[in-house]
């Protein structure tokens, strides 16, 4: 595939960005010419994925549930980058499966921690940076299941909505500082987060697509790295879908 240079002199961060679809959407923002920040848990992997991606890359071990890990990797993100130009936030967790009858509470919280308000605190201290510049790119990763709801997955389901709903708001607040900020909503992706769920849930998410198979990272880094860009300059607070065929609204 041949690249074009639509990143060239750009800074990103990705959060969970050593693996999956962040580590899929870095690749392509280097191949384009873009410097990357890797925001992830695991040091292991943030240092796997630097050494692959080079010397645009760099690496930060945050906790995104932590305002204050969250605050202070922006600061440094800025350092290492010179500007941030681009937020994509793809950490998350799928939590356990179970009834909303018997789901642990714990677990419930610990699902919005990570998918909800993490993901608001990278907006709420990135966002005025790019307003300082006046220009940003913001893509927010929800899913299918915050538009139509997984059976057994509550948590997940309702934390993705929220996302949903967030970036709409946020959208609107910046649509006249030259920050656009855009979610998607894939079906399920075959990435290690498939790990965290039962069998009998990943035949159900694959059960629901029409064409009858998960979607690979390659293409949703695709659609990210389109939002990701200057192309993307009349879409804000809007909602892609990314589900092959899955969504019905």
């Amino acid at each position: 595939m041949t690249f074009s240079h639509r990143f060239a002199g750009r800074g990103a961060i990705i959060t969970g960005g050593a693996s999956g679809i962040g580590l899929a959407a870095a690749r392509r923002i280097v191949a384009e010419g873009g410097s990357v920040c890797i925001w992830d848990v695991d040091a292991a992997q943030i240092d796997a994925a630097r050494a692959e991606l080079g010397p645009k890359a760099h690496g930060i071990r945050v906790n995104v549930a932590a305002a204050e890990e969250v605050e202070r990797a922006a600061a440094e993100a800025q350092g290492h980058l010179g500007r941030i130009d681009v937020l994509v936030c793809s950490a998350g967790v799928a939590g356990k499966n179970a009834p909303v009858v018997d789901y642990p509470i714990d677990e419930w919280k610990r699902v919005f921690d990570i998918n909800v308000h993490g993901l608001f605190y990278c907006n709420r201290f990135v966002a005025p940076k790019m307003v300082e510049n006046g220009y940003g790119r913001i893509v927010n990763i929800a899913s299918i299941a915050g538009k139509e709801g997984n059976p057994t997955a509550s948590a997940y389901s309702a934390s993705k909505a929220a996302v949903v709903g967030f970036t709409k708001s946020l959208g609107k607040e910046l649509a006249q500082t030259g920050v656009v900020v855009n979610t998607i909503t894939p079906a399920t992706v075959d990435t290690p987060i498939l790990t965290q769920v039962s069998q009998a849930h990943i035949d159900y998410m694959r059960s629901k697509i029409p064409m009858g198979r998960f979607g690979t990272v390659d293409e949703l880094a695709a659609i990210i790295t389109w939002l990701a860009s200057e192309e993307c300059s009349f879409s804000t607070g809007a909602v892609f879908d990314v589900s092959g065929g899955r969504a019905t609204y």
